[in-house]
């Protein structure tokens, strides 16, 4: 069975809720690094009104007994405490309110008014909203629980605001990544947390957003996860397709994917066997992935945000009830969501990269899953079969 998930509710309904399936049974599940995980998400410099009201915290309604996971589908959901604002407008059984006829440029809006029929752009950005995601990083902290029980670690930092970028860097040590954890921008480095929250500032004060982009990191994995034969199993469109499945992810690199003015001898990774390691590289500018498979180096990815679409400052749009130019109208919005964006973009990865684990050594139970891997590893030590 493969490990997949859907995910339903609105902004400002009642909650977020997900059924995900293909779990293996025996995983002893940490409540509270979940709820971690959905306090990771709210964070960041630039964030709006919205996350001081909400103290996100995810439900297990089925899946799981006794901190264990059963091998059953796992229900879950996520309580939107806002709504309790908004329930005469946001109730499954309301209907009527104002409208929302001015849809806003780069969202959702107008396409899903035209898509579906609407006369109320609310009709769509309830579902369009980034505040889905708080379901999808429950989800995804699942997924690393898992991946971690197989030593693998899925992390990540800031990598952009704006203009300003930080340089590129290997996976953070436990150092590094302590810092990271502790900054409102998600990064190692205070200097450079301070020029992006001068960014942030600069662009509250004119009524704008900010962009970036973030990175994310995952090691420990085997080589062979994913596949080359057929184009929609290849590990590296699956990362991609699930990065740009975050909102406001507009582009996805993979390793140096974007250096195209190296040549080929300088931008691919020599092979190298000693009888102590097997085939090892020196260098990682493949990102971990050839041919959409993992080497068994560190992966390491690259999504970029484009600035959130919702500004205090409108930009010009046409109100679909009188077709007359307006101004776009402005929702609570953030200013910048990038650190936030970085902590999605973990749980999506993570997701995706346990999927791909369980497809490979997949078994009805946790153990079942070691005792292949183990096998496979075995399999693969220069010295097998001597």
């Amino acid at each position: 069975m493969s490990l997949r998930y859907l995910t339903a509710g609105e902004s400002h309904g009642p909650a977020l809720c997900a059924i995900a399936e293909g779990f293996p049974a025996g995983l002893t599940v940490d409540f509270a690094a979940v709820d971690q995980d959905l306090r990771r998400r709210q964070k960041g410099y630039g964030r709006g009104g919205r996350m001081q009201i909400e103290t996100d915290a995810a439900q297990f309604l089925s899946g799981i007994r006794g901190h264990v996971t059963l091998g059953s589908p796992i229900a879950m959901v996520v309580w939107n405490k806002d709504h309790e604002s908004w329930k005469e407008l946001m109730s499954p059984a309301a209907r009527g309110g104002p409208r929302f006829t001015r849809p806003r440029p780069g969202h959702a809006d107008l396409a899903g008014l035209l898509k579906y029929g609407f006369d109320d752009a609310r009709d769509v950005l309830e579902r369009a909203s980034a505040r889905s995601t708080a379901a999808t990083v429950a989800l995804g902290a699942l997924a690393r629980q898992l991946l971690a029980r197989f030593g693998v670690r899925v992390c990540s930092r800031v990598g952009a605001v704006g203009e300003i970028a930080a340089p590129r860097d290997t996976p953070p040590s436990d150092a590094e990544l302590a810092a990271i954890e502790a900054s409102d921008m998600h990064v190692e480095a205070e200097a450079l947390a301070a020029r992006w929250r001068g960014v942030v500032d600069r662009e509250r004060a004119r009524g704008g957003s900010i962009g970036g982009a973030v990175e994310v990191f995952a090691t420990g994995l085997p080589v062979g996860l994913g596949s080359y034969v057929h184009p929609d199993r290849r590990l590296d469109s699956r990362l991609a397709g699930a990065l740009c499945g975050i909102p406001a992810i507009r582009a996805v690199e993979i390793g140096a994917g974007t250096r195209v003015d190296l040549p080929g001898d300088q931008f691919h990774d020599p092979i190298y066997w000693t009888a102590e390691r097997g085939y090892h590289r020196q260098t990682n500018r493949s990102g971990g992935l050839e041919g959409g498979v993992t080497t068994g180096a560190p992966l390491q990815l690259r999504a970029f945000m484009k600035p959130i679409p919702t500004m205090t400052t409108p930009l010009p749009t046409v109100d679909i009830a009188t077709h007359e130019p307006a101004q776009a109208r402005y929702e609570r919005s953030d200013v910048c969501a990038v650190p936030a964006a970085a902590v999605v973009a973990e749980a999506v990865v993570a997701w995706e990269l346990a999927a791909a684990l369980l497809e490979k050594f997949g078994g009805d139970t946790v153990a079942d899953v070691e005792k292949a891997i183990e096998a496979y590893v075995a399999r693969l030590r220069p010295d097998a079969g001597r």
